[in-house]
């Protein structure tokens, strides 16, 4: 699973989950002018509200994320992971809001000549909050560019060597290996201002060559994608092979007209046809 696809629209949800799973333990009703020594029951003893409510939204918020982390998430009757998810965060919503306006179901006084009618308690109302939330992000993810840039920002990667060139090195390079002294041959004299002992200068290294003309002026290059985009084999597949997501470098090895071709981290190449908005290294 990988955190970095998520969005921010996913961190929403998961703030969303983490609320109404505080409220869950609050109470579910309460009556004007009781006693405060009344203990009344939170959310996980009322049956219908732990049903409908606070499993509901956890399963919404656990099936997104995990929809979204995943490269290719399972489909079940033809739908993703995803839009199961959604489906049981606006029903969590709904379901809510019922009990809300009725949170004892039917029930309109104490009885016994007591005439105080029930009120949604503050578990009750703060799940609503919750749960709208995580509806509405829910829905608004695919809707909303904001939503969907990167909840984890990707780490700036080191730009790509060309092919031939050599680390650098030398003295006081972190990693460089210290130049170990050559002997001399016999009767040669050491030059003005260097250490007896010590080589001679070296002759400067061939530049490397330029890349052949087949290869034009391009040269690979770090990218990210702003939103999720599929990755076509090579070949002219209409099926993608992978999935691109936001949050995650990938490393363009060629350019083909107004597309590219990129490599994932696990070394499968495709063809990147939608480019517009990507984000260089």
């Amino acid at each position: 699973m990988n955190i970095r696809s998520l969005t921010r629209g996913d961190g929403v949800v998961i703030g969303a989950a983490v609320l109404l799973f505080i409220a869950s333990f609050l109470d579910n009703y309460s009556y004007d002018g009781l006693s405060d020594s009344v203990d009344l029951p939170n959310l996980w003893e009322n049956g219908p509200v732990l049903l409908s409510v606070v499993l509901a939204g956890l399963i919404a918020a656990a099936l997104i994320v995990v929809a979204r982390g995943l490269p290719q998430p399972p489909k079940v009757a033809g739908l993703e992971l995803g839009a199961f998810g959604v489906a049981f965060a606006v029903f969590a919503a709904w379901s809510t809001l019922g009990n809300v306006i009725d949170p004892v179901g039917g029930l309109d006084n104490l009885g016994g000549g007591d005439d105080r009618a029930p009120s949604a308690g503050t578990g009750l109302i703060i799940a609503l909050v919750a749960t709208l939330l995580m509806a509405a992000a829910a829905v608004a993810t695919p809707l909303v560019p904001a939503l969907q840039a990167a909840l984890v920002p990707a780490p700036k990667p080191a730009a790509p060597q060309p092919y031939g060139a050599q680390p650098p090195g030398g003295y006081g390079y972190p990693g460089a290996q210290p130049q170990q002294p050559q002997p001399q041959p016999y009767g040669a004299q050491p030059q003005p201002g260097q250490p007896f002992g010590q080589p001679g200068p070296q002759a400067p290294a061939p530049a490397p060559q330029p890349a052949a003309a087949a290869a034009g002026d391009f040269s690979p290059f770090w990218f990210a994608v702003p939103v999720t985009r599929p990755l076509f084999a090579e070949d002219g597949s209409p099926t993608p092979i992978a999935e691109l997501a936001p949050g995650t470098w990938y490393l363009a090895v060629e350019q083909r007209g107004a597309t590219l071709v990129a490599q994932t981290q696990d070394g499968r190449r495709g063809v990147l046809q939608d480019t517009s908005g990507i984000q260089r290294g």
